[in-house]
This record gives C-alpha cells, structure tokens and sequence, in this order.
C-alpha cells in the first residue's frame, strides 16, 4: 500500500501554507480579539481556487476528492490560524454537498459558482436547541405557499451566519407523528440569508471566536419551489451524504492544529533554559511531547484511510467516525501539553497556545459526540445491541 503523497496532493499542501504563510499570529490575534471574520484570508483562499476543490470543474471548481480537502485543511488548520482559519472555510467542502449530488443543473450554476468564486458565503441550518443531535425531532417547518414554502423555526450553533448571504435550511414538510418513519418527511432548502425574516444572534463562546457561531430565529421566510433540493421529504437522505466527509474534515483540521500546537512546544522546549539547560532536555517535558506526535501521526492515518474509502466508493462510517475521535482526543491532549510545556506563559496570548488549547475542545464536541462515536462503533462494528 502506498502511503505517500501524490505529487498533486503535495502541491495543494504546499500551496495552502505559502498562502497562510501571509497571516501572521498578529492577524490571528486580532481577529479572534475584535470577533472579526478573517475576510482577507477568506479571499486568498477563494482567489487560489480553494473555495472548490470538491465542486465541479465545469462550474469553476477543482473536482478533487475528501483527500484533497482534507490535506488541504490540515495545512490550513496547522499554519497557525488553528480552527478559525479552518472553519472560515469549511462550510464550503461540506455543506453544499447535497446541492453537488441532488441539485439540478440550474441550482449547481446559480448555488455553487458564487461559492467557489468568494462572492457569496453560506450557512448551515440544521442543529435545533431541542433536537440537538436527534435530527429526525427538529420542529422548523417549511408549510407550502403559492410558489413555495414558508419556513418558520429555530437553529442552534449556525456558524458564519453573521457574514452568509444564503443558508442551508433542513425542515419538516411533514410532522413527524404523520410520517411511516422518523427520518421521512424532512426536506432540504438553499434560501436567501433575508434579514428581516431571520434573526441571528451571535453565542459568545470559549474559543474560535474570529468565525461566528449564532442562535438562528427563521419568521415566516419564502422559500421558491425551484430552491427545495431534491424531492420533498427526502432532506434527512440527502445530508447523509455530508456526514462522512464532515467527520474527516474535522479531524483532519483536529490534527493540524495538534501539530501546530506540538511544534510550538517543541520550539519553546528547545529555546527555554531554566537551571542551566533547556527544558525539553528533561524527560518530563520531552516524553509527552514525543507521545503527542504518536497520537496525531496515527489519528492522521486513519483521516487518511477514511478519506480514501469515501472516494473510491467504499464504506468508511466506522473509519470516518474513528479518524474523528481520534483527532479530536489527540488535538485536545496536544494543546493541554503545549500550555503546559509554556509553564505560566503558556497561559499568555503572545504564545498563541492558550488560543489552539481554547479551540481544542471543538472537535471532542462537534458536529457529534465522543460517547454517539461510541455507540455507532459497538453497533455497527462490534454488532452489539442498540443502546438508545
């Protein structure tokens, strides 16, 4: 089995850190300080063609697989922007995936070229404050209209939602007591971020501040027919096809932000001299740090594994999952270690480690739990019973 890098691959790694290279820790800093969206990286990953590496190439995209994104994500995450310069762009690998499979011609063109190009930013609208992760109970509710729907309801954690133009909406279209199974009766809309039927409050949170993450109030917002993806009814399908390639997006933005953290720590172990040597001599400092670089090298592999049987077609739920729980665990030990490694400055912003550790709890949380991760493993690989 090969496990080296395509040349193609090793040019897009490339590529996105001579880019990221252009914003500094200042810039970071700043953004995460002032709660600004980092509009001028946003850009020159959009410029650079980045913004579509998994959209169609006749729409202006590159047409590459969940293993390119995901090496492109890892640069981007360990370059030193860390999760904000991850998330600002992540909605556009994953989210608009259901419109790349199910949409029509005329919904890719209009949905998808702005997109790509940089001129217009989406959010996703799934997640509900009763529903949480049990998506077959959200209560938004899309009621047909002349022309359309008009959609009514709540989302929670809808990240970018301070910038977007559009959002993704997933909404009954039938309530759930009048539907054979759980998952029918929920459909898919791509509708204008319309400000005087939406309400976004922004949720004022631990870390990735620089991307906004809101509380989503929708009021009686009209849907065109010709904006539903898909068939009616078929929206809880159609974001499965999303879940995978999420999970190894996250953990592979999970391990570059480890790895910035670890190399941060290894450069300030080699630097400090405390009682006449420097600290990483001492096995104390070195040997979490040498146990962190195993845990994020083997959490990579298995990001690389999933993404590879997700692009040849193959089965990859149990992989995907677990490249995520082990990314996410990795990045948060990594970035405790590193805060550590600092001693009291550790605790300082000039460091920036504080700012990776504060953000390393996000892939332990989201977009699913460690103990779901769990749950699915013992069922589905160990083929024991359900237990919820």
């Amino acid at each position: 089995m090969d496990m080296t890098l395509t040349d193609e691959q090793q040019a897009i790694d490339e590529t996105v850190r001579k880019i990221c290279a252009g914003f500094s820790d200042d810039y970071w800093t700043e953004c995460e300080a002032n709660l600004a969206f980092p509009e001028a990286y946003y850009q020159a990953m959009a410029q650079a063609g980045f913004l579509g590496i998994t959209m169609p190439a006749d729409l202006g995209g590159s047409g590459l697989g969940v293993t390119e994104a995901a090496i492109m994500m890892h640069a981007a995450a360990s370059s030193g922007g860390g999760y904000a310069a991850a998330s600002a762009i992540h909605i556009n690998l994953f989210g608009p995936h259901a419109i790349v499979v199910h949409g029509t011609p005329d919904q890719k063109k209009r949905f998808l070229t702005p997109l790509i190009e940089g001129r217009e930013k989406a959010c996703f609208g799934v997640t509900e404050p009763d529903a949480g992760l049990d998506t077959t109970s959200i209560k938004t509710f899309a009621k047909r209209v002349d022309g359309g729907y008009s959609i009514t309801g709540r989302k929670m954690w809808t990240s970018t939602a301070q910038v977007a133009h559009k959002i993704l909406i997933l909404a009954r279209t039938t309530p759930k007591e009048d539907c054979a199974r759980p998952t029918d009766g929920i459909s898919l809309f791509y509708a204008d971020l319309d400000r005087s039927r939406i309400e976004v409050r922004r949720i004022h949170k631990l870390g990735r501040n620089a991307v906004d993450s809101n509380a989503v109030f929708i009021d009686n917002l009209f849907v065109p027919e010709e904006d539903r993806i898909g068939e009616e009814g078929k929206g809880f399908k159609y974001i499965l096809d999303s879940l995978n390639p999420e999970r190894v997006l996250v953990a592979s933005e999970a391990v570059g932000l480890g790895r910035d953290a670890l190399r941060r720590a290894a450069n300030y172990a080699r630097d400090r001299v405390v009682f006449g040597r420097p600290i990483g001599q001492n096995q104390g400092i070195q040997h979490p740090l040498a146990e962190s670089w195993i845990q994020l090298e083997s959490a990579w592999w298995m990001v690389m594994r999933a993404a590879n049987l997700y692009d040849t077609g193959q089965s990859c739920g149990a992989e995907a999952n677990a490249a995520k729980f082990l990314a996410g665990r990795a990045a948060f030990d990594t970035a405790t270690r590193a805060v550590l490694t600092h001693g009291g400055m550790g605790y300082a912003r000039e460091y920036q480690v504080e700012r990776l550790f504060r953000e390393s709890i996000l892939p332990r949380i989201a977009p699913v739990t460690e103990q779901l991760i769990l749950s699915f493993i013992a069922e589905r690989v160990l083929d024991l019973p359900k237990s919820y």
